[in-house]
């Protein structure tokens, strides 16, 4: 039979099937007995849990691992919370049906990775392409799998590839508007804004983020983003205005201080890479809701939007 699915599940649901722990720790309640408190969730989405009266005799589930777990669904502080009544790790030579549990960007990585080094190989610009294609070479093979978020917008297998690729889609449209745009500076920009999240965030290969690095915490992906891009510049010998309108736009793409950039956007180029990441990043985040929520329904409280989210009944006739 097939298992629930987590964005479905609702307040008095059984449930037995298995889930993907996104993360676990032991802690203590206030009676001083220990709990293990875990994020499981599948593809469609998470849910927060719990293992009560935890006796310690077995190590606490891992980050990253499918556990076959039953418990019931309950409410707590108006989210919807599972209490496990039993858990365990899958048996050897057990399948498990590992698609079912990832979350993963629509498109193949390989795809987009081509779709990326197809419109670098286009660059008119050599100072631009040598410092984008020398961040890319960086990356690595990570870049075919890491997430763009822990939780938030593009949190998914492939997420950093799959939120870049939009970006460029959208912002070679925005160039079919504006083409007064530099094209080469606008999209290089939009590929390399966001490759310091490959040393923010603690992910394995199932783009399941466990925690942010040191430098992630410390530092955070702008500011470790122009590092790279320095480090690129060095391999390459770019100087001058190139690498500057880059360093700028890493260092502004969040658009004001409150977000973590210390500089607005100050040149066309910048504006308009902000506000594709803006767009796109909000978009991915009302899709995961849409598509978690009935038609004719509304979301809980979606806290990076601040709002709820409405499906509408989009096949209803008005009267």
């Amino acid at each position: 039979m097939e298992q629930q699915k987590v964005c479905r599940l609702e307040k008095d649901n059984r449930f037995e099937g298995y889930l993907l722990v996104r993360g676990a720790e032991k802690k203590t309640d206030r009676n001083g007995r220990d709990y293990v408190d875990l994020n499981l969730g599948d593809k469609t989405g998470e849910i927060n849990a719990k293992i009560w009266n935890w006796e310690g005799t077995q190590p606490v589930p891992e980050s990253g691992r499918p556990i076959l777990v039953r418990g019931l669904v309950q409410e707590y502080n108006g989210r919807i919370q599972m209490r496990v009544e039993k858990w365990q790790t899958p048996r050897a030579g057990e399948v498990i049906p590992l698609e079912e549990l990832v979350p993963s960007a629509p498109r193949n990585p390989e795809d987009m990775l081509r779709e990326i080094r197809e419109t670098v190989a286009g660059f008119d610009n050599r100072s631009l392409r040598k410092l984008t294609e020398a961040m890319l070479a960086m990356a690595g093979e990570r870049l075919s799998w890491f997430p763009a978020a822990q939780r938030m917008h593009h949190a998914e297998r492939g997420g950093l590839l799959h939120h870049t690729t939009d970006m460029l889609r959208m912002a070679k449209a925005a160039l079919e508007v504006y083409p007064w745009l530099n094209r080469d500076l606008l999209l290089s920009g939009v590929i390399l804004h966001d490759l310091g999240k490959l040393e923010e965030l603690e992910s394995d290969e199932n783009g399941n983020v466990t925690d942010y690095t040191r430098d992630g915490q410390l530092l955070g992906h702008l500011v470790r983003g122009i590092t790279l891009l320095n480090r690129a510049a060095e391999q390459t010998g770019v100087t001058g205005e190139p690498l500057v309108l880059l360093e700028h736009m890493l260092l502004s793409h969040h658009g004001e201080a409150e977000y973590g950039s210390p500089r607005p956007p100050m040149f066309p180029e910048a504006e308009a890479l902000h506000w594709i990441d803006m767009m796109d990043a909000r978009m991915n985040t009302m899709k995961g809701a849409w598509e978690k929520t009935p038609e004719g329904a509304f979301s809980e409280k979606i806290f990076s939007l601040d709002r709820r989210v409405y499906h509408p009944n989009y096949t209803e006739e008005g009267k």
